[in-house]
Parts: C-alpha cells; structure tokens; sequence
C-alpha cells in the first residue's frame, strides 16, 4: 500500500508541468531527490502547439467494422480533436518499446503495421505484425540495430496501423500516432537507477520519463502476474493519462514479420 500511496503522488508529474519533489517524498522511496535545479534543464511535455498526433483510433472507417473501444496509444495526453494535442514522450532508450491498446477485432481484420519516422516524414522502421484477436496491450520493440536507433534530442513520430477490408484491395485502417524524443541519461538519473534497480519505474516516473517508466512496470507486471502492487500500481499508471479502464487488458509483445524492413527512404 506504501508503494500504490507513492506512485499516486509520483505519477502526478507525468501529465502535468515538472515540480519540485520534497526531500520527504525523495525518502519515502528511498532514492535520492530529483534535481531540481533549472527547470529549463528538465523535460516538459509540451502544450497544444506542434508535435501533435492521436492517441485514439475511430471507432468506425469505411470498410471496416465498427470496434466498440478505440485502438489507443499508452501515451500522455487528452484528445480534444483527431489531430489537436501533443502526445510527446521521452526516453533514454535507443530501441524503446512503443505500447497501445488494440480491443478485440472483428474478422475482417488483416493485419497491424508500425512505422517510426523522423521529424521530415522519412521512414526509420516500418514493420507487419501479427496481432492477437483478444483485446491486449501490445508492446512493439524496436530491432537492436543501427539504422533504428534513436537520436539524443530528435523527434521521432510513430504510427500503428489496424488494416481491415478486402486485401486485394486498397485496405482501411485504423490508426494512432504519437511522439517520442530520446534524452540523455545523466549521472544523477543514472544514479537514481541504480537504487531503484528493483523498481525503476518509479525513478523514471519522477523524471517525467514516461516511456521507460511504462515499459519497466509492464515487464515487471507480466513476469510477475500475481503481484498485487505492481498490478497496483500498472492501474495507477494508466488512471494518470485517464486509461484505468485498459488496465486489466493482458499485456503481450508482438513479434514483427520477417519483411519487416528498416528503410532508408
């Protein structure tokens, strides 16, 4: 319950402007403060200005069966329109892993696609996947290769495309599209990890670091099933960005087909 009480009060900085973490907080969690000297030197989630993307698929398109709950992104944010508010994420990861939420899917269905482009529209990955038909919370890993990596301070958008209809032909789909920026992994926050080795998302967490926050708690909750703080906590991480109800969806990692290509144009 310590830790569920903590994570309440940590995940606040994630959807809001950076704050200053008290020395009493900082120990309760047993790490050492976040810095809290210039802001300016932090990351900050933007506001409704550029990048901007969408967290949420339709619910219906031309040629496909209407879905009862929307393909979501597992990112920060409030949709207001399609394409109105920024859903920008950091990292430290050159390969991270990118999560949405695909419901269950109709028949008609063909197939999932990822696609990471840099700021200039021009294709890094793009990869076919194979999706589950139960509703899940898909994680999609980046290759560990050169061409994928992400660079210190750029911006990267990600879509993930739901195709349905008849394949011969031109196919709909359903899609989302967000943001993500990799950061530097200073020594303080190195630091911070280092004795958070167990729980890393917290660190993460208090560093508005939201993608490895993410992606360090679905790892653990899923090697660790029966573990009621991190389902705990996996609940209070997705009720911050207004997700709670996709919390109990199972979480599964999706393997790329093998065209899946790294393009270069």
């Amino acid at each position: 319950m310590k830790l569920t009480y903590i994570m309440a009060l940590v995940l606040l900085g994630l959807v809001s402007c950076p704050i200053r973490v008290s020395a009493q907080l900082a120990q309760l969690v047993d790490q050492p403060q976040v810095n809290t000297g210039s802001q300016s030197q932090r990351p900050k989630f933007p506001d409704n200005s550029a990048p901007t993307g969408r967290r949420k698929g339709g619910t219906s398109r031309d040629g496909c069966t209407p879905l009862d709950t929307p393909i979501t992104a597992l990112v920060p944010g409030q949709e207001i329109t399609n394409e109105s508010k920024s859903f920008l994420t950091f990292t430290i990861s050159e390969h991270p892993t990118f999560w949405v939420f695909v419901p269950e899917l109709p028949i008609n269905t063909v197939s999932g696609e990822f696609i990471l482009q840099d700021e200039n529209d021009k294709n890094i990955y793009r990869a076919s996947l194979s999706l589950p038909r139960k509703a899940s919370v898909l994680g999609i890993q980046l290759p560990r290769n050169l061409q994928s990596a992400l660079k210190i301070n750029k911006n990267y958008q990600w879509y993930f495309k739901v195709f349905c209809g008849d394949p011969q032909q031109m196919p709909e789909y359903f899609y989302v599209k967000a943001w993500i920026q990799r950061v530097p992994l200073n020594s303080n926050l190195e630091s911070q990890l280092k004795k958070t080795q167990s729980r890393e998302y917290t660190t993460y967490a208090l560093n508005q670091i939201w993608q490895d926050a993410l992606t360090n708690l679905a790892t653990l909750r899923r090697s660790n099933p029966n573990s009621r703080i991190f389902t705990e906590d996996w609940t209070l991480l997705l009720k911050d960005i207004g997700l709670a109800e996709l919390a109990t969806a199972p979480i599964v990692e999706v393997e790329s087909d093998e065209e899946a290509s790294t393009e270069s144009n």
